[in-house]
């Protein structure tokens, strides 16, 4: 059975009263969303709030369900409506976090002591050379940042970005265009050496 078909009779039995099929949806999809939440957030605890809140949402409102459509990007929606709300709201008050900031300047020890093959300073480069894209990402405007983790990291068409935002494809992929070339402006000083 494909992916999108048992999705969709696991929605039909959570809206027929099942409400263990909630679970099999997380198990199925939480992953992915976390992390789609995280690279447009940055934050853990916000994209794992958001990431609980969305399934919370389907929960609430299963009864909208449509089966014509993908459960997968209805989830998705959800999500991305909570990701902008959230991000408004953050944008009217703003945090910063020393702990972040100290945290985001460290190297991933983890990833030094999983790899043995490559050098320290290998992994060193390579774990600084990931901190900075990340951080460019972060700095994108949302309207730019968030097509384009839909569409590097979560492998996402344009056209179904599109339905996510509410906009055309064309736009989407205007969006991930501008958003390639800030980051290569952003990044060239850093990444041509």
């Amino acid at each position: 059975m494909a992916p999108e078909e048992e999705d969709r009779d696991t929605m039909l039995r959570l809206v027929g009263g099942d409400d263990t099929a909630l679970n099999e949806l997380m198990d199925r999809h939480a992953s992915r969303l976390f992390n789609y939440l995280l690279r447009c957030l940055g934050n853990l605890e916000d994209a794992e709030e958001i990431a609980l809140e969305s399934f919370a949402r389907v929960y609430q409102h299963r009864d909208r369900f449509k089966p014509a459509f993908k459960f997968s990007t209805w989830l998705y929606t959800i999500a991305t409506n909570l990701l902008r709300d959230h991000l408004r709201y953050r944008s009217r008050r703003p945090v910063t976090s020393l702990e972040s900031r100290f945290e985001s300047s460290a190297p991933d020890r983890t990833a030094l002591m999983r790899s043995p093959d490559p050098s320290p300073s290998e992994l060193f480069e390579k774990t600084e050379r990931s901190r900075l894209v990340r951080q460019a990402v972060a700095e994108l405007p949302d309207d730019l940042r968030i097509p384009l983790v839909l569409a590097e990291f979560e492998g996402q068409s344009h056209a179904q970005i599109a339905g996510l935002l509410g906009c055309s494809a064309k736009a989407v992929e205007m969006r991930v265009y501008r958003a390639r070339k800030d980051l290569k402006a952003t990044l060239a000083p850093f990444l041509c050496k």
